[in-house]
């Protein structure tokens, strides 16, 4: 059957968005609500979406007039009555998708395919309130439908291959990668995504951050469009809720259960920014501008805590981390104290160092004169005495406590009175360190993300002894080395990892479980959901060894089932199979 006129029912955020990328495409639409409301907003946003690719350039006015003339728009279903595929998008309710489709079986010729945008809902339970659950198919778009170029479709035990292949064809003519599923809650992307949305939701309601930074941390330390609690305004709360509360009732598994706050805030009617107040406050119902609330921080932040001084820092290590704190820290006028094992080590970080300025100045980032002036800031030493007068020493050696612990009784007894002891420890508990002086006040962790002279975002961990002004510090260096803070408390994984790697070992699991290749869910992650890089090529580069010993910290501290390792990551790299660096882990490398 060749497609020429799609049917879409229901116009919403996602409905609408379907309806255009279709007319984009050359086919005619004949987009179907409810309500004479509900249509005319839904017209409005393929207007208003259209309006904003012919100013991007994406379309040319003759373009978007012959989109706009494709679509047709009705209040009555009986319109559909000849069209070759219809996609329902209507709420995330099985009932009401089930009694849609009910109606479509009656009205639609016996030829048409029927297909559901649902994200997280079982299409065999849809299909079967119809005649025809063979010609039942998901083709779940990603939002922004025009613009995202990726789409699950969804088969069922009943599915015939025909449709199937037919519905990836008319996702491949919009210019989507389809990706074909078996029938299971949340597919890929929203498996994998919703997990993560939770958990952040969960670290919120627990106050271990604010939204602010919780949403910070995940988009300047992954590189992530959106941080979790934007796009929960963006998805709907109710929307988010009813997702989760599907997963949750098919696979049991508590990480999928809603946070209690998601329901609380639905309840509240608090359903993001298509009600102008979710997570954070919109002007408007369905504005995408936030405003200022009664939780916005103030100026500043929330610590009103004078600063102590500081300009001179002192690094304790000098492998890829030490050294890149130490460009940061000398290109913004500190001047710094490099302690290292020995002078080889000295010179390699040195090394490193100019190789990374002359990068800079042959970029135009930096001229001549900073890189010289920054060199020039920079003494190496063998000896931790030379850190007596510091007002700020930042430890970068290996992931070892008892090393570290070693350090920081030494640092106490070296580093003047009222200097602050930091470690960028990406997993240890900073208090241990803490409690190894006796200053545990002047402790604090500063976790830099690598490569330091690239990556915007510091987690500043306090802890139940940390003083103010010492965190009022940590913000303040922070500002002046052009860094982005976040504030949260002294737990495994602070936000970044806490919120990361179960999404990776969910992925793991996935593939364990021959749900779907590691190239799929890369893609899903990819082009469905915007993220940087797919979960199996992140693993490689951060390294396997380094993910399970993370992932082991979580689930040892949490203790939450859902944490433990997967066990093909344990096998991997139990084989050496550790990534990149090894040639080999989820892919082989050359």
């Amino acid at each position: 059957m060749s497609i020429k006129q799609v049917g879409v029912v229901g116009l919403g955020t996602m409905g609408a968005g379907v309806a255009e990328v279709c007319a984009r495409n050359g086919y005619e639409v004949i987009a179907v609500e409810v309500t004479l409301e509900a249509l005319q907003r839904g017209r409005a946003t393929v207007e208003h979406s259209s309006a904003r690719a012919l100013e991007r350039g994406k379309v040319t006015e003759a373009e978007r007039s012959d989109l706009l003339a494709r679509i047709s728009y009705s209040l009555d279903v009986e319109d559909l009555r000849g069209v070759d595929l219809v996609v329902e998008a209507v709420p995330e309710n099985l009932d009401l998708k089930r009694s849609v489709f009910a109606i479509l079986d009656k009205v639609t010729r016996p030829d048409a395919i029927l297909a559901t945008n649902t994200s997280a809902l079982s299409v065999t339970e849809i299909s079967v309130s119809t005649s025809r659950p063979a010609r039942v198919v998901g083709i779940h778009f990603f939002n922004p439908a025009p613009i995202q170029g990726f789409c699950e479709v969804v088969r069922t035990v009943v599915s015939n291959d025909a449709v199937i292949a037919e519905a990836c064809e008319f996702a491949e003519s919009l210019g989507k990668h389809p990706v074909v599923v078996e029938d299971r809650a949340g597919f890929i992307a929203n498996a994998l995504l919703f997990g993560y949305l939770n958990h952040a939701v969960t670290m919120y309601e627990q106050r271990y951050a604010t939204r602010e930074d919780i949403d910070a941390a995940m988009r300047f330390g992954c590189g992530l469009p959106q941080g979790p609690l934007a796009v929960l305004d963006l998805i709907g709360l109710d929307t988010a809720y009813e997702i989760l509360e599907t997963m949750y009732r098919q696979d049991r598994d508590r990480l999928h259960a809603p946070s209690p706050l998601l329901k609380q805030m639905v309840t509240a009617g608090f359903k993001g920014r298509k009600s102008g107040r979710g997570f954070y406050t919109y002007e408007a119902p369905h504005s995408p501008v936030v405003v200022s609330d009664s939780l916005t921080p103030g100026a500043g932040g929330s610590v009103a805590a004078a600063p102590r001084p500081v300009q001179k820092v002192g690094v304790v290590g000098t492998g890829t981390m030490a050294s890149g704190m130490v460009e940061v820290f000398a290109l913004n006028g500190f001047d710094v104290v490099v302690v290292g094992r020995g002078e080889d080590r000295l010179e390699k970080s040195k090394a490193a160092m100019s190789k990374s300025l002359e990068k800079a100045v042959q970029r135009g980032k930096l001229d001549e004169a900073g890189r010289e002036a920054a060199l020039a800031r920079v003494t190496g030493t063998t000896s931790l005495d030379d850190l007596a007068d510091v007002d700020l020493v930042v430890e970068a050696l290996v992931e070892d406590l008892q090393i570290k612990i070693a350090l920081f009784e030494n640092l106490d007894e070296i580093c003047k009175p009222g200097a602050i002891l930091a470690t960028t420890t990406s997993s240890l508990p900073v208090v241990a360190l803490a409690a190894a002086t006796k200053r545990p006040q002047d402790v604090v962790g500063l976790h830099f993300f690598n490569p330091a002279q690239i990556m915007r975002l510091v987690e500043i961990v306090s802890t139940v002894s940390t003083a103010q002004d010492v965190v009022a510090t940590a913000i303040d260096v922070c500002k002046r080395t052009k860094k982005q803070a976040v504030l949260c408390g002294d737990r495994a994984g602070f936000i970044v990892n806490a919120l990361l790697f179960p999404y990776l070992n969910d992925a793991v699991r996935m593939l364990e479980a021959n749900y779907a290749s590691a190239d799929d869910i890369d893609l899903a992650m990819k082009k469905g959901c915007g993220y940087p890089m797919g979960p199996f090529e992140l693993l490689d580069v951060v390294g396997l060894d380094v993910s399970l010993a993370i992932q082991k910290v979580l689930f040892e501290e949490f203790r939450e089932p859902g944490f433990a390792p997967a066990r093909r990551l344990e096998n991997l790299v139990m084989a050496g199979y550790l990534g990149r660096k090894a040639g080999h882990g989820f892919r082989t490398y050359a």
